[in-house]
């Protein structure tokens, strides 16, 4: 019987019917990772966690440690280092804050006085101020509530995911064990190589990503310094903090260093600041990237555009920090496969293929 539909459509519609199948499989597991967020976003900053912090431990258990104790030092180090991270950052910031503040009211002003706004500098601003907050008192109340509320989220997700980076570190064994002994038929090997992939591609991503945040903090530590911008080393430690988070993280650290140098140096200073952050930002972009990176995760820069945009649409910025190492995972994962599923090589003396006799 002759078929309704020539070939070429067949296949159309069902490469079609295929990715319907994975959008729709993708669209219920991102919709189960959002009702789920307080549990689900924990897993995966520890599995990032792991993904950075696992040589440390491999270092330690070849030097004959136990592996809770190598864990358990890890986990401490990681504390001590995020801890001392945030403390630099956050008295550089209080020590800079009211000179930041006190640069944006002279620059309010001097635009206000220059266009010649009335009504709209700080000033005006202050003596409405008691009628503001009599107006809007129980909003602003509510919002310093909700802030205290996700201030605390964050302080219960991040003990959170330190305990399971320990439990991956430790457990990592155990964990391929019940794969293989959860795997339905042979397929044990393949969900085991698809899983190692998949880590590899974090993995790299977090130290292509660790390495180029080095780079980037100390630069513009140095720059910082040069032009005797106070609070230089922890401006340094957000840089390498920001770097985390693609592209707003360079934006934020970078218009905070440039304000402490407008705030403290003035506006020539500032200036060159900018430059600095600029140049260091065009150094990572055009060389620190494609170097580093392409040696890790082998993405083009327009997916990992897309990727960022697509998270940040989802999760806002835990987001834009899980989109491109999820990404990297989908693509490790896809290439496993394709490398599992590729038809074999014909084998040696096949048929066109026979060596020719030596007699």
């Amino acid at each position: 019987m002759r078929p309704l539909l020539p070939e070429p459509v067949r296949r159309a519609a069902a490469w079609c019917v295929v990715f319907l199948l994975v959008a729709g499989v993708a669209a219920v597991g991102i919709w189960l990772c959002i009702v789920f967020k307080t549990a689900v976003t924990p897993v995966l900053l520890a599995l990032l966690g792991t993904a950075l912090l696992r040589p440390l431990y491999r270092r330690l258990v070849a030097a004959r440690v136990n592996t809770s104790l190598a864990a358990g030092l890890t986990c401490a180090a990681v504390l001590a280092v995020v801890g001392g991270a945030v403390y630099i950052v956050v008295a550089a910031l209080v020590d800079s804050g009211p000179q930041i503040v006190d640069s944006l009211k002279v620059a309010s002003r001097s635009l206000s006085e220059y266009f010649g706004a009335a009504g709209t500098s700080l000033d005006d601003l202050a003596t409405h101020a008691k009628s503001l907050l009599g107006r809007f008192g129980s909003t602003a109340a509510s919002g310093v509530i909700t802030g205290i509320s996700v201030v605390g989220t964050m302080i219960a997700t991040a003990v959170l995911a330190l305990l399971l980076i320990f439990f991956f570190l430790r457990d990592s064994g155990r964990a391929l064990t019940a794969l293989h002994s959860f795997a339905p038929g042979g397929s044990g090997r393949t969900l085991e190589a698809m899983a190692r992939r998949a880590f590899r591609a974090v993995e790299g991503f977090m130290r292509g990503t660790t390495v180029i945040a080095f780079i980037d903090a100390v630069c513009i530590t140095v720059g910082l310094l040069v032009l005797k911008v106070p609070g230089a080393v922890g401006l340094g430690a957000l840089v390498f903090v920001g770097a985390y988070i693609p592209y707003l993280g360079a934006f934020i650290s970078g218009a905070v260093a440039v304000l402490v140098a407008l705030a403290d140096r003035g506006f020539v200073i500032a200036l060159w600041a900018l430059a600095v952050v600029l140049a260091v930002q065009v150094l990572e972009g055009q060389v620190l990237q494609p170097v580093i990176q392409s040696r890790t995760v082998q993405m083009h820069p327009a997916i990992v555009l897309l990727a960022i945009t697509a998270g940040a649409s989802v999760a806002g910025i835990l987001g834009m920090l899980l989109a491109v190492p999820l990404t990297a995972a989908a693509f490790g994962v896809v290439a496993e496969l394709r490398e599992h599923y590729a038809a074999p090589a014909p084998p040696p003396g096949a048929a066109g293929d026979a060596p020719e006799s030596g007699t």
